[in-house]
């Protein structure tokens, strides 16, 4: 890179960050030294990840807690309370295939995360022609409180919905706030990317949950601490991975751990947004990490495995791939996300047909892929890479601008090594400490912070960025869309046990929140529209002080 060019990069990234009011200071950062803190001695009185009291790290994994939704322009009664499927056996059969070990529940005010899928199907059918579902994805009530605590100030919650988050508290429309099972189907079914099939049906351990054990509301403290881990002393049961979950947001049915839109045999099933697309429907998928991860690919897509990343990519941009060979799907209209920069020879996860060449090819989108996308004439695509000395930001508004203009679809690419976008902290600066990695017998290991140059920051949106250009693009196709926007970062920093890049991550989402509220009340307001926010599983994140987290702590 040219001086020049090295020098403009520096100046815009430090513009970067002024725009988000995080220009380098020498301040304190409370959160940051907890977190450093925790890690460096193993241990913290404020909190912990995982079932063991004594150490700030034991678990980094998902769990299998109960989640919170909050609705807006639509309530929840029709699948809460006593429409709740836990209080039914004949619903349980229909969702398990039979009715697990202490799952059913006379009493239940929770329901099933299948039903968020049936909640968006009565939305469309009672005519609402704006359907936005917003992922969180890892963030449970717990990395919830966390952020809550922190952004507001004051710990002034114990249980129900909260405040201090804006989509905690705004009243802009009529709002309701439930919680819901995530368990999948089962966990350990073996699958062939390359055939496409599903060999042991049934896996290894079935779903289910019990509130006696596991705790009738998301803040409940759990009867047995390992129940939510799946390794119960009297009984278990699988918790969910990303691609089980989102396939039941997406596609209303119970899926094994790894399934992108397929049933417990390997068979497909049809997401919402392909089935609202036949209706006129635009459909958009945003995130904040890699384009066809588990979560945006359950939007449209259909594979066996999760990690077939770049044919269910291929699915999403309505290319042929390994589950549609002879007619591909017709793609999403927007598709925006991150995951360049991540190259490389070999991905054995992807099957036979990942790189042929010798030549380092991007994990999730293929170089061929991306030249058929740029060429395509029948629906064309407006597309807008990560670029040096190209601010991020910029170049996908003046990129969604066009794709409007003319009609076109738009995908954005974009991301920092890993695949991500760069973690926000929760001071709103970009500058991750260490976190946990892997267990080890009763240890766990220690990751190095991620570090982020001036042109990381500068030459990447934010998830807001992306989410109000999804918004205007699918607008001007269609006065129908349903949009997807995941705020991924969030699970990649509570499998680390980060809770710096926790809160960091939710408030985030946050933002990009606020950006769809005054989006949409700029453009009609909510007679039309409903939005979904929610998470597709948890963690195990356990706050014995939030008030710790207080910033004015520092």
């Amino acid at each position: 890179m040219s001086g020049r060019k090295t020098a403009w990069t520096i100046i815009a990234g430090l513009a970067m960050l002024a725009c988000h009011g995080i220009v380098a200071a020498a301040e304190a950062d409370h959160v940051k030294d907890l977190q450093t803190r925790a890690i460096e001695s193993g241990q913290a009185d404020w909190g912990r990840w995982g079932s063991h009291t004594g150490k700030y790290s034991s678990w980094v994994s998902h769990s299998n807690r109960l989640i919170p939704i909050y609705s807006y322009g639509m309530d929840l009664g029709s699948v809460s309370g006593e429409n709740s499927p836990y209080r039914s056996v004949e619903k349980l059969e229909r969702l398990f295939g039979k009715v697990p070990t202490g799952t059913i529940n006379p009493e239940a005010e929770y329901f099933d995360q299948t039903d968020v899928y049936s909640l968006q199907k009565t939305a469309a059918a009672s005519g609402r022609k704006r359907i936005i579902l917003f992922v969180f994805d890892g963030m449970d009530w717990q990395t919830t409180l966390a952020a809550a605590t922190y952004k507001s100030g004051t710990a002034k919650y114990r249980a129900g919905r909260g405040t201090g988050l804006a989509f905690q508290d705004y009243a802009g429309a009529k709002t309701d706030f439930g919680y819901f099972v995530t368990a999948p189907h089962n966990d350990g079914t073996k699958t062939n990317v390359d055939s496409q099939t599903v060999a042991n049906p049934g896996g290894k351990k079935a779903g289910g949950y019990s509130p006696r054990v596991g705790g009738a509301f998301p803040w409940s403290e759990p009867l047995d601490p390992l129940y939510p881990i799946g390794m119960g002393r009297d009984f278990s049961h699988a918790y969910t991975d990303s691609a089980s979950s989102a396939t039941s947001l997406c596609s209303g049915i119970k899926a094994y751990n790894s399934a992108i839109n397929v049933d417990h045999n390997g068979k497909h099933v049809e997401p919402l947004a392909r089935q609202l697309q036949r209706d006129g429907f635009a459909i958009g998928v945003v995130t904040s990490v890699p384009i066809s991860h588990a979560t945006p690919a359950c939007a449209y897509a259909n594979n066996v495995d999760r990690n077939d990343y770049q044919d269910i990519t291929r699915d999403l941009l309505g290319l042929k791939s390994i589950a549609h060979p002879d007619k591909p799907l017709p793609g999403v209209d927007v598709l925006l996300g991150a995951g360049w920069g991540e190259d490389r020879l070999k991905d054995t996860s992807q099957g036979k047909n990942f790189n042929p060449t010798d030549k380092a090819e991007n994990r999730y989108l293929a170089s061929a892929d991306l030249s058929a996308v740029r060429s395509a004439k029948d629906r064309p695509w407006t597309t807008v890479v990560r670029e040096p000395g190209q601010n991020g930001a910029n170049a996908l508004d003046a990129a969604a601008r066009k794709a409007a203009k003319e009609k076109t679809r738009l995908l954005g690419f974009f991301g920092v090594t890993k695949g991500h976008l760069p973690f926000q902290t929760a001071d709103g600066r970009f500058d991750p400490t260490i976190s946990a990695g892997a267990i080890v017998g009763n240890l766990s290991t220690t990751v190095a912070a991620e570090e982020y140059s001036p042109a990381d920051i500068a030459e990447n949106p934010t998830l807001s960025d992306m989410t109000v250009a999804a918004l205007d693009v699918l607008s001007s196709r269609s006065d129908r869309f349903w949009l997807m926007v995941e705020a991924g970062d969030v699970d990649w920093a509570n499998h680390s046990n980060n809770i710096d890049n926790s809160i960091g991550a939710v408030l985030s989402g946050d933002s990009a929140f606020k950006s769809v509220t005054g989006w949409i009340e700029a453009n009609g307001g909510w007679d039309d529209t409903v939005v979904l926010v929610t998470a597709d599983h948890g963690h195990y994140l356990v706050l014995n002080k939030p008030e710790v987290l207080l910033p004015q702590q520092q």
